[in-house]
Formats: C-alpha cells, structure tokens, sequence
C-alpha cells in the first residue's frame, strides 16, 4: 500500500542550521572517520561471469538490512514532535505520493516507515525478487531498484541532516560515513540515482571523497 515513488520540492526552510555556517558532518574531523579501509571499488565493481541483476538483487537486500539497522538504532530520537517534516540536506522536504496519486506531507518517522514498509514488500515479493533457482526478473526491475536506491539515500540524507549531534554523541559516524559512501559509490557505479538526487548531497560526497574515498583508491 506505500508505492507511489516520493516528491522532493525544493525551498523549503527549516528548523535546522543556517545555511552559510559548515554543517559538522562536513568537517573534516568528522568526515574522514570510517570503519573500514577496504577497498570500496572493489566492493561495488559486477564480479566477471555473475548477472548483473542477481548482483543488483544482492546488494539492495544487504544495504537495505544495513540502513533499516542503522536508522532503527536512531529511532528513539526521530519522532512526531522532534522531525514534524521529512527532510534533508539544505532543508528539502520529502513528500511520499501514495497509489492514487496524492502527495502527503507527514512527520519523518511516518515517511521512513511508509519506505521501509515499501521496500521490505518488494524485497520479499517473488515476482520482483525470485530466490529460486532459474527464475527470472520482471521486466523493470531496475526501475524498481532505482526507486529503493532513492530511499535508502533519502534515510541516510535525514539522519546526517537532522540527527547528526546523535550519532557523534553516540560514535557512530564512522559507520554513517562508510555506508553512505559505499552507497553513493554503487548507485555512481550502476547509474541507479539521476544527477538531481545526488545534488543536495553533493557538499557531503565531496567532503568524503577530500577524507575518505580518495584513500579507498591508493
């Protein structure tokens, strides 16, 4: 019942910090931590002889239990009354349009919640993501796929926008940093995100790349 695919109007403003002051995430103390000094292209690369949809398949299963964990473990602090609006980077407002079409304007733990719930149904429908052998995948997948990406980035863009001081209160934005970057990586490296969807992020991918990506490639 949540699949229509989210709205994103632009000139919303906010609660959150001015935006000519540097948001923590981008200083470079905070932005350089990972936990991880594996080699990222590696991870995101198509292995030789393996379909690429099985490939897409796997990892949108692996990162969507990875984000669902991460923002669950933030969800005491995502409410109502502290996250009114679903919102990102440079104060954009997520809208979620249900089935018939309708643009609904709710608090940020009712919008993750309608994408959680929509991503778990597609990731356990076995028209959209076969797990028996010979079966094989509905024409379209990879729209389906592109629709996921552009909600697990949009739960990540809310946590580093709106509950930041959480996770470094709680040490946990060497993990954010890493999951973020492998993400922004994968959609990069499978074109799973239009230009339009990176762009309110792009201050915070290339403050990862400056810190971060740039020692994955050494």
């Amino acid at each position: 019942r949540h699949g229509g695919l989210p709205q994103l109007p632009l000139g919303y403003k906010g609660r959150h910090q001015d935006s000519s002051e540097e948001c923590p995430y981008l200083q470079r103390q905070n932005a350089c931590q990972r936990i991880t000094d594996a080699n990222m292209f590696a991870l995101i690369s198509l292995p030789p002889g393996m379909d690429k949809a099985e490939w897409l398949a796997s990892n949108t299963v692996a990162f969507f239990n990875h984000i669902n964990l991460f923002s669950s473990a933030l969800s005491e602090f995502c409410t109502p009354s502290t996250c009114p609006t679903a919102c990102g980077p440079g104060n954009m407002v997520y809208f979620w349009t249900d089935d018939h079409g309708r643009k609904l304007k709710c608090s940020a733990p009712l919008y993750f919640d309608y994408a959680m719930s929509y991503i778990q149904e597609l990731l356990t429908d076995e028209d959209v993501f076969p797990t028996k052998a010979g079966a094989t995948f509905p024409t379209g997948f990879i729209f389906l796929v592109q629709k996921v990406f552009l909600l697990l980035l949009r739960t990540l863009a809310h946590i580093y926008w709106s509950h930041y001081s959480e996770v470094l209160a709680l040490d946990m934005h060497p993990h954010l940093n890493t999951l973020f970057s492998h993400l922004t990586l994968f959609c990069q490296q499978h074109s799973l995100l239009e230009p339009e969807d990176m762009k309110p992020l792009q201050d915070l991918i290339n403050a990862l790349e400056r810190t971060f990506l740039k020692n994955t490639f050494l």
